[in-house]
């Protein structure tokens, strides 16, 4: 139960979630009860309805699994992707290496930048 809830609520309503006892009606509340003593399924005039009987992973899942979901997300990993190697490109040119122009992996990028900032560091110290 959340804090907000008053002492009299609380022991009313035991054992359902924090969404229940804050932000839906009573009666609300009372349906949500009745399904879990139903084994969690949305029952309405003996009929399951479609999306009410789904977990909630399911319907994530399902979610998940439509076509303008996937490209959505797709373009969000690759402009991600980009920035990330935007990022390594930077830092890549503040390093120095021999030859100037060698191409450096990523975990080779992030080990020299630890040693130069070490060297520099103690450059600085003495």
């Amino acid at each position: 139960m959340c804090f907000s809830c008053s002492e009299r609520e609380m022991e009313r309503e035991v054992l359902l979630p924090i969404s229940a006892c804050c932000n839906l009606s009573l009666q609300s509340r009372r349906r949500d009860r009745e399904n879990m003593a139903n084994g969690g399924h949305n029952i309405v005039s003996g009929v399951t309805s479609g999306t009410g009987s789904l977990s909630r992973e399911e319907r994530r899942r399902r979610r998940r699994a439509t076509q303008k979901y996937r490209t959505a997300h797709a373009t969000r990993e690759r402009v991600r992707v980009e920035a990330f190697n935007l990022a390594f490109a930077e830092l890549r040119k503040l390093l120095p290496t021999l030859p100037p122009d060698k191409k450096l992996s990523k975990i080779e990028i992030l080990r020299l930048a630890i040693c130069y900032i070490a060297y520099l560091n103690h450059v600085l110290e003495a």
